[in-house]
């Protein structure tokens, strides 16, 4: 299945949010720190409900301590300051989208890591800033899961 990656994430409900949408779709979600907030904030886990149960989550210390532990893995970062429409990309299992903090975006760093050509965005007015983090992860995982033709058995 599609892994969801945040990195650095600020905003408690957005991650709880995260957590549920992980659960949801049988995503697995990796946070790398730091972290905005501890991973036991009310606001976090009132979001997330009692969803964290259900979705594989693994943390990891850095960007750096991330891509050792998955090397070989595909990565397609999400960033209003991508090159491709995330509906130009053909998804396969296994993926993973790489969301930046909600304040800040991805770095230069991790998007040059990544790549420009695997460098997605989400559409939106030109006079618009960016959408929530949760809105942005949910968009891209429901296109990857419908590409995949929604392989979890629903």
């Amino acid at each position: 299945m599609i892994k969801i990656v945040l990195f650095e994430p600020e905003i408690p409900p957005n991650t709880g949010n995260i957590i549920r949408l992980a659960a949801n779709t049988g995503s697995e979600l990796h946070l790398i720190k730091p972290f905005g907030f501890t991973l036991e904030d009310k606001k976090m886990r009132r979001a997330g409900l009692d969803y964290h149960e259900y979705a594989g989550i693994s943390i990891y210390e850095s960007w750096q301590d991330f891509r050792s532990k998955q090397p070989n893995t595909r990565l397609l970062g999400v960033s209003t300051k991508g090159s491709r429409f995330y509906t130009d990309i053909e998804f396969v299992n296994g993926d993973f989208l790489v969301f930046g903090p909600e304040t800040r975006g991805l770095p230069e760093t991790i998007r040059t890591d990544i790549g420009p050509k695997m460098m997605l965005r989400v559409p939106m007015l030109p006079e618009s800033r960016s959408l929530n983090l949760s809105n942005a992860a949910a968009i891209l995982v429901y296109e990857a899961w419908r590409q995949l033709k929604f392989p979890a058995g629903v």
